[in-house]
């Protein structure tokens, strides 16, 4: 249920440029921030107060190198669900560690998980356990060879 702050909150051009530095670098400083948007620190600190208490902002975080975690394998998988078991599906996804992110999503697919495994056979393991769980009618998977950036 939203808050009240939640249901006033209205996002003008500077709080979709904060968030978009923010989303660039979670740890910039109020002073690169201010600078890069051509406003006060107190302003960005302001708007920044204000986003966070209303839960447009729910935290910070880092995004580590592609290559990082070598020896890691990741992957997208769509699942199809039978008729109205997405909660229960959901439910059973997000008890799994190796699930990072998942997502309701539109058309032929019911949702879409991002998987991380640390070898073949634990992403075979995991593959094998996601089909397995009630309500879970198809799915296709993609490992993720690569990044690139634009």
């Amino acid at each position: 249920m939203a808050t009240q702050d939640q249901a006033k909150l209205v996002f003008d051009e500077l709080d979709r440029k904060l968030i978009s530095f923010l989303r660039a670098d979670g740890r910039a400083p109020l002073s690169k921030l201010a600078d890069a948007l051509g406003v006060s620190r107190g302003t960005v600190q302001n708007r920044l107060d204000r986003l966070l208490s209303a839960g447009a902002i729910l935290g910070f975080t880092i995004r580590v190198r592609e290559d990082y975690e070598s020896g890691s394998f990741r992957a997208i998988m769509m699942i199809e669900v039978v008729g109205k078991s997405t909660s229960q599906v959901i439910r059973k996804m997000r008890g799994l560690p190796a699930v990072v992110a998942l997502h309701t999503t539109n058309g032929g697919w019911d949702l879409i998980a991002e998987i991380r495994a640390d070898s073949l056979s634990h992403f075979d393991e995991l593959l094998r356990e996601i089909r397995m769980i009630d309500g879970v009618l198809n799915s296709e998977t993609s490992l993720m060879l690569s990044s690139v950036s634009g």
